[in-house]
């Protein structure tokens, strides 16, 4: 390199994910089976066991996008686009993305820790949320919403 010149940047893929990951979220959802490995890991905070594979695991982020995303509420009544991420934090092939929103009226916080493989794709996906009224408000709603997914497909 010369004097002056720039030295370029390398792009983590973890950013490269999470880039892709916001997509997602924002509405891309048909970008979600390429993001995720066919063995991802899905620990929910609703649910004991640790659900495998990419099936099962676009089902509970479907549910959550659909509880979560628009405040849990199934009418039109303002609670829509709540749902938004307030910090990140990315190293290596792991990030942490804090999030909040409202559901039922009450206020939820809690953190999405994903995990790539060297190729970019989702290994590891854990919800962790807070408060506990939090915990139960989702609980109940995720129950709903996968059921009537379930029933759909």
């Amino acid at each position: 390199m010369t004097a002056g010149q720039e030295i370029p940047r390398r792009t983590d893929l973890i950013e490269q994910t999470i880039e892709r990951w916001h997509k997602v979220i924002a509405g891309g959802g048909e970008l979600l089976d390429d993001l995720l490995d066919d063995d991802v890991v899905f620990y929910s905070p609703v649910v004991f066991t640790p659900q495998r594979g990419k099936d099962v695991t676009k089902l509970y982020l479907g549910a959550a996008g659909n509880t979560l995303g628009d405040g849990g509420s199934a009418s039109s009544d303002n609670s829509k686009g709540k749902f938004r991420y307030t910090k990140e934090i990315l190293s290596g092939n792991h990030a942490m993305l804090e999030f909040e929103t409202e559901m039922e009226g009450k206020y939820v916080n809690g953190v999405d820790i994903i995990t790539c493989n060297d190729e970019g794709r989702i290994v590891e996906f854990r919800v962790m949320i807070r408060p506990l009224q939090a915990i139960q408000t989702v609980h109940a709603q995720m129950g709903r919403m996968l059921e009537q997914m379930k029933a759909r497909s």
